[in-house]
């Protein structure tokens, strides 16, 4: 067995003295705890949340914060299980139980939801103004932005009962039915690979790997393609219908509001990523002539331009980031080293794990879990740092407890990217090669390109099918091809050819599933922790402190607080324009490199 074949979590820990147990028997058995905990909740405060003091709206709060931890601690333990293994039929049976007994739990709850936001202004503050509520002072003055979306409270009991059969269910369809697809490449005796394997030869230096990659790709989309744009539709027209009946006033509305963020401020950073689209197109026809073809194909997008992808095995490319996090912090390293040491991270691909990688924060009173699909490049070693950084920040914020722990997504990728800018330095340092260099290089502008322009492209994607869903009506696959394409054209110009088959690749991207409205979030992370990090290398170590206590911070804060902090302001409207040329100087930096290597070549 190699090394990376034993890098699996130990789940245990969510489970705690029930570990012991059959996993469906202690799952029920602290949903079970949870319930009846939530049952004598409500006789207590039901109808009388608007009576309470300081001091019983903090005993109310601390009562909640565990009933949370409970039936936080089981469900993610059921999304876990599921996520590593998918065709597991128990794994599905347990998730599914899961999740309706933790909307039996939350419905019991809804009422204190409701009867916080109808509070007049006054009355809140004077509750609020109390001691000892710091632990979910800024959470409950958050709910409070939703008093004029909520409904009435039957209403909010029938829409919480029957979401777990509705956007619930579909999403997990979804990852069940993606999890499953498998591309023929004419290997493994043609049972195919797991997706994001297949996905992973596009790395490939040999345009005609890519080429065939790329068709078997489309060709295993299609079986389950009207199935998947069947399952978008339907979830497209749920938002639509919630929307319309709690009066947002459009389909990004509610991702705004969660994530403590104007619409006015959102748009102004869509537009001003969308006004340098023209730095994306420039790399691509650098790229066209380093691959020394007339123009990319879309296939062609993440090729590696050296000839050697540099494949880092496991153990070098754990200690590569263990040793960045060392680098950071005495802190940042102990913490980064338990996540290897104590089994908190899932890392080899197997035939049903769901594809990707994510860091789930779980709840306070356990730590967060890594799972990755480790394929021996060196993108994956950026990926575990990627990981690992919000990794650091969940187990730092754990402090904060269940309401502060997780912070709005606008910020919750500053420790991931930071971390990715600490291996990349590590990496590009120790190359000496020019062609590896540039091969670092590129991969560096190609990840900003993917996370910064081409997320504000899939925002324009999911903006144009929301809105066509609502005035069109169900949309066809071909419809759902024919936006894609838009939206990726009007990013890409012609420095990109977009063949035919790609038409049907949004089919595959979970986000539009099951986050509507997350993808934009990436590139205001991204221009948010490139310009920390600017500030990083700028003033070194007297940065550490405040960017710790950042993290640590949580979702405490406003994002523009947590800004403040690190000395980043996101009030001021040049902020987007500062991030994006930082983008435009990484891009000069691989430009030049690009250049000197055509050059060599021509002598």
């Amino acid at each position: 067995m190699s090394e990376l074949a034993e890098v699996t979590w130990n789940l245990d820990d969510l489970l705690g003295e029930r570990s012991d147990l059959d996993p469906q028997v202690a799952v029920g058995e602290m949903l079970d705890e949870a319930e009846r905990e939530a049952g004598q909740f409500a006789e207590t405060y039901e109808g009388k949340v608007a009576g309470l003091d300081s001091e019983g709206l903090r005993d109310a709060m601390t009562q909640l914060a565990r009933i949370s931890d409970l039936a936080g601690r089981a469900l993610n333990y059921a999304h876990l299980r599921f996520a590593a293994d998918t065709a597991d039929p128990a794994n599905g049976a347990l998730l599914q139980m899961g999740s309706e007994r933790a909307t039996a739990i939350q419905t019991q709850l809804l009422f204190f939801e409701l009867e916080w936001a109808a509070l007049e202004e006054d009355e809140a503050e004077r509750m609020l103004a109390g001691d000892g509520l710091e632990f979910c002072d800024h959470f409950l003055r958050n709910e409070r932005r939703y008093r004029d979306h909520l409904l009435t409270a039957p209403e909010e009991k029938i829409a919480t009962e029957l979401s777990v059969t509705g956007a619930g269910a579909w999403s997990r369809l979804f990852d069940e039915l993606t999890s499953s697809i498998r591309v023929d490449l004419g290997e493994d005796g043609g049972e195919g690979v797991s997706l994001d394997i297949a996905l992973s030869k596009l790395h490939d230096p040999d345009r005609e790997v890519r080429r065939e990659t790329a068709e078997a790709i489309t060709e295993a989309l299609q079986p389950g393609l009207r199935t998947r744009a069947y399952v978008f539709n339907t979830l497209l027209q749920d938002k639509a219908i919630k929307d319309r009946l709690r009066n947002y006033p459009h389909w990004l509305a509610t991702r705004n509001l969660s994530n403590e963020a104007s619409d006015e401020s959102v748009q102004a950073l869509i537009e001003a990523v969308k006004g340098r689209y023209d730095l994306a197109r420039s790399w691509y026809r650098t790229k066209a002539r380093l691959l020394e073809v007339d123009r990319l194909a879309d296939y062609d997008r993440m090729a590696a331009v050296a000839s050697d992808d540099g494949e880092i095995a496991w153990e070098e490319g754990r200690e590569m980031v263990q040793s960045a996090f060392d680098s950071l912090s005495p802190e940042a390293g102990s913490v980064v080293e338990r996540f290897f040491d104590e089994q908190w991270i899932d890392a080899p691909p197997a035939p049903d794990k769901r594809g990707g990688a994510f860091s789930a924060s779980t709840v306070p009173s356990v730590h967060p879990y890594v799972m990755l699909n480790y394929t021996d490049r060196r993108r994956d070693v950026l990926t575990l740092a990627h990981e690992l950084g919000h990794g650091l920040h969940q187990a730092l914020a754990a402090r904060q407890g269940i309401f502060h722990q997780d912070t709005p997504l606008t910020v919750a990728e500053t420790a991931s990217v930071f971390a990715e800018e600490l291996v990349f330095g590590r990496l590009l340092e120790a190359e000496q090669d020019p062609a590896a260099r540039l091969g670092l290089l590129s991969e560096a502008i190609e990840g900003q390109i993917a996370t910064v322009f081409r997320q504000v492209a899939m925002n324009q994607f999911e903006d144009r099918v929301h809105n066509a869903r609502r005035t069109e009506g169900e949309l066809s696959v071909e419809r759902f091809g024919e936006l894609w394409a838009e939206s990726q054209t009007e990013l890409l110009g012609d420095s990109v050819e977009l063949t035919d088959g790609y038409r049907s690749w949004w089919s595959y991207v979970p986000h539009f599933i099951g986050s509507p409205g997350y993808v934009y979030a990436y590139a205001y992370g991204q221009l948010l922790a490139l310009s920390v990090y600017r500030i990083y290398e700028e003033r070194g170590d007297e940065i550490v402190p405040g960017y710790l206590e950042m993290l640590a911070s949580g979702g405490s804060k406003s994002p523009e607080e947590l800004g403040r902090l690190v000395g980043v302001d996101l009030a001021d409207p040049g902020f987007w324009d500062h991030g994006l040329d930082l983008v435009a100087g990484q891009l000069e930096q691989a430009t030049t490199a690009a250049e000197a290597v055509i050059a060599e070549r021509g002598r």
